[in-house]
């Protein structure tokens, strides 16, 4: 009946080691972190416009270059944000979620084996263009100028000058340039 344990401690236990906190203080250093970051990005989420959601994500921590435009409804990272790093004159369309982390927090079975909660670098580098629903996941590489389709889901690194697509995404052609 292992698989019936609450995992909420070992979630919790797993990011303040991340962040370096211990102990109830650490405990309440951590959830008013995560209670500013959330603000921010509730601010972010939904805004029409590009330059305040951005101006909220930077605020979050997320590292982001000059003349990008951020559409309504992106999803960056909640609880990793400064793992996530947006280069210039990147677009990302709306309803795009970009995870630093992977982690299958209620499933003991699974975290214990062969699924640990993984958390790993998003680079987007310049150019990129994240079309509506995209997901990128933890740990991938947006290559320069790069397109990706609506809806795919990034799961490995996209070279530059690329268009990809599907369900993993893979290139489907090179840009000339």
């Amino acid at each position: 009946m292992e698989e019936n344990k609450d995992t909420f401690p070992i979630n919790e236990k797993e990011v303040m080691d991340y962040y370096g906190y211990s102990g109830n203080f650490g405990r309440l250093k951590i959830k008013i972190k995560f209670l500013k970051s959330w603000i921010l990005h509730s601010l972010a989420y939904s805004s029409p416009l590009s330059s305040f959601s951005i101006s909220m994500q930077r605020s979050r921590g997320v590292k982001i270059g000059e003349n990008c435009h951020f559409n309504p409804y992106v999803l960056i990272d909640l609880i990793y944000p400064k793992m996530v790093e947006i280069q210039d004159n990147v677009t990302l369309g709306s309803n795009s979620m970009i995870f630093a982390h992977s982690n299958p927090s209620a499933n003991l079975f699974l975290k214990q084996g062969e699924f640990p909660r993984k958390i790993s670098k998003v680079m987007i580098k310049s150019g990129a263009v994240i079309n509506p629903g995209a997901i990128i996941i933890a740990g991938v590489t947006i290559g320069k100028n790069s397109i990706i389709s609506p809806r795919s889901v990034v799961t490995q690194d996209i070279p530059d000058y690329c268009i990809a697509v599907g369900n993993p995404a893979r290139v489907i052609k090179k840009i000339n340039h």
